[in-house]
């Protein structure tokens, strides 16, 4: 792992300064003692000592954090909907639920450092004045749960969980829940009704659930990433955080990078670096081969090419490409993968997880998955190419902006872009009866051809 940040708020690193990184390497940096020979908690004091809670909140909004669990909204201004009016207790959610492809960045995060997170939640809660908080893990990673829950043990023992916390008269109590494992409880709504004991599936909205989430109640969901970059904040300032990165898109981020790089993992570093320079800190590609295409944050975003390796990772430009900068999840091909397999192995990964509450998304990602395998076999006519490939489309037409929640629309980004800039390899499945990269299948194909003529 290898952690960069800039301080001259350009897109470039200049100096190795890891943040939410910083003490990985520490012996047994998940321990309580560890975290605080660090210097953590000492956020924590300061903002119960000499901070209101509305205090925290604007510094959030000044430093320009943006959620770092995909869409990018501004966390301050997320805090900000709360209702203080409303008689009912306000809640703070963790959405711990990591399922994207490709992505690893909050997993690690949390076995690395799991108290950054905690104080991280009890700051978070202050401010949007939260008597009880909820991490929610996913809950095929048993080892990260047994971890967060034996930081939590360990923050109850020290009064930094509980009531009259370091004497400030502020009560909180958190509770690390472990889902049940559906991809689809990654999705707020969806998450908020597992977490209330039903099956997850997205709620209709308005009401969001900053106004009636959590048992009917004003609700904060935040990523894990964006709860974890709150400690640094209040300790250092908005000034601060707000030097790294670029203009519109401010702060530290862990890119998640995978594939077919010499050295995959974690790399911190501020938003705005390009994809050649994370290439370099993970040793480039892999020798011999050279980058075909890659993922700027995840499966669900629409897959991008080697001319786009100079572009800056922020919200911004990756969206004017595009793309989503997403989960920052950066999966990279070399050119001996089949851009066809790849996006079928990530449709039958939506249509497994789709929870089935809307007809779009139910049948779209069912009817895409027949389609691309029957294409990645050499099942079609050669005659039929571009009537499949707008077949292809079309069904992704009828689900885009249709789809109960999210996970249709980012169903359907890895197809569109892979024909957008791959029709040709499409269309030489059809030519060649099947996958080109599979000599298998294509003899297989000329002796089918063969018998029938």
């Amino acid at each position: 792992m290898v952690s960069t940040s800039s301080t001259d708020g350009g897109a470039a690193p200049s100096t190795l300064t890891p943040v939410l990184t910083d003490n990985w390497d520490a012996e047994r940096s998940w321990t309580l003692a560890a975290y605080e020979a660090g210097g953590g908690y000492a956020a924590l004091r300061k903002a119960l000592s000499t901070l209101q809670p509305d205090e925290i909140i604007t510094m959030v909004k000044d430093s320009g954090l943006r959620g770092r669990g995909g869409a990018g909204f501004p966390t301050g201004m997320k805090w900000s909907f709360i209702p203080q009016d409303n008689p009912n207790p306000k809640y703070l959610v963790v959405n711990a639920d990591e399922s994207e492809p490709g992505t690893c960045k909050d997993i690690p995060l949390m076995m690395a450092s799991p108290h950054t997170l905690v104080e991280g939640v009890i700051l978070s809660s202050y401010a949007i004045r939260a008597n009880h908080a909820f991490i929610y893990v996913r809950g095929e990673v048993l080892h990260v749960v047994r971890r967060l829950r034996a930081a939590v043990r360990e923050a109850y023992d020290a009064g930094h969980l509980g009531k009259d916390i370091h004497g400030s008269g502020y009560d909180l109590d958190l509770v690390i829940h472990a889902g049940a494992g559906a991809y689809i409880c990654g999705e707020e709504t969806a998450l908020l009704d597992s977490l209330e004991g039903r099956r997850g599936q997205p709620r209709l909205r308005p009401p969001f659930p900053a106004v009636a989430g959590l048992y009917a109640s004003p609700t904060v969901i935040n990523n894990v990433e964006s709860i974890s970059s709150v400690p640094s904040i209040v300790a250092n300032g908005a000034d601060w955080f707000a030097s790294m990165g670029t203009e519109k898109s401010k702060g530290y981020v862990i890119y998640s990078l995978s594939g077919h790089v010499k050295r995959p993992g974690q790399y911190e570093a501020p938003l705005g670096i390009t994809l050649r320079e994370l290439l370099d800190l993970g040793g480039g590609m892999r020798d011999g081969h050279e980058l075909k295409f890659w993922t700027p944050g995840g499966s669900s975003t629409p897959l991008l090419t080697p001319e786009h390796l100079d572009m800056p990772l922020d919200y911004e430009s990756v969206g004017a490409a595009g793309s989503m900068l997403g989960t920052r999840a950066l999966q990279i091909f070399d050119e001996t993968t089949c851009v066809v397999r790849a996006v079928l192995r990530w449709l039958e990964f939506y249509k497994h997880e789709s929870c089935g509450k809307c007809t779009p998304c139910r049948e779209g990602t069912w009817w895409l998955v027949q389609n691309l395998a029957k294409l990645e076999k050499g099942e079609f006519r050669r005659d039929e190419g571009e009537q499949i490939l707008d077949l292809l489309l079309d069904q992704c037409d009828n689900i885009l902006g249709r789809a109960f929640c999210a996970l249709g629309d980012g169903a359907t980004s890895p197809v569109t872009s892979s024909v957008q800039y791959f029709r040709d390899e499409y269309l030489a499945h059809l030519d060649g009866g099947g996958c080109p990269f599979d000599p298998a299948a294509s003899t297989a194909w000329a002796v089918r051809e063969g018998v029938k003529q």
